[in-house]
């Protein structure tokens, strides 16, 4: 069973609707016996950092999340917002901490002087960075349909699985060992959408 957390931030219907699309037994949950239940667990997320992060620690889960998923290992997805969540802090209205799961933090696109408007809206080349697993056999620069004004910054360069680009490149993927995490929206990246949810839901960390 795959749960997509609930958190009061992002469509999590179309989440689960591209997971059941792609082979996937999807339910929406904010209960932490279903989190404990779960094979894997899906983190969406739209809207601002800080308020993101503030609606998740008031539904009590994260510390179900750092049980089930790093000290359990469970796989991990984190959509849009819900990747960057990930990380230590985002620098959105101020710096606010986040959950420190991948090293890195969000700041928000500068490109403004080169015409271009923020936030980035709409398809996007990505490219691949390294043999990883939720871009595994894919053409070399598939695109992705992407809605963000901020963009994850990581420590280390291992944890990027693939680079887009605005103005300047960005982190369009992140794989952490059994965590995942797109920038885009693979619920609204049709083909290429459900095969990056194919591959995680094949994923094994085993």
């Amino acid at each position: 069973m795959i749960v997509v957390v609930d958190y009061g931030m992002g469509n999590v219907r179309s989440v689960v609707n591209a997971l059941l699309a792609a082979g996937g037994n999807a339910r929406v949950s904010n209960r932490a016996e279903d989190l404990r239940a779960a094979d894997r667990i899906v983190l969406p997320g739209v809207g601002a950092f800080a308020d993101c992060m503030r609606n998740l620690t008031a539904t009590g889960l994260v510390e179900v999340l750092e049980q089930e998923v790093r000290d359990k290992g469970k796989p991990f997805l984190g959509i849009c917002v819900g990747m960057q969540l990930l990380a230590r802090e985002g620098h959105e209205n101020g710096t606010h901490t986040g959950l420190g799961w991948v090293h890195g933090i969000v700041t928000r696109f500068a490109v403004e002087d080169k015409g271009l408007k923020v936030p980035h809206v709409g398809w996007n080349e990505v490219l691949p960075r390294k043999n990883g697993v939720l871009l595994r056999q894919f053409a070399e620069r598939p695109v992705f349909y992407f809605v963000h004004s901020y963009h994850f910054v990581c420590d280390d360069r291992e944890d990027v699985c693939a680079m887009s680009d605005y103005g300047v490149p960005f982190t369009a993927a992140i794989e952490h060992g059994h965590i995942f995490g797109t920038q885009f929206h693979p619920e609204k990246s049709q083909q290429n959408g459900q095969r990056v949810l194919k591959n995680f839901l094949c994923f094994s960390a085993s």
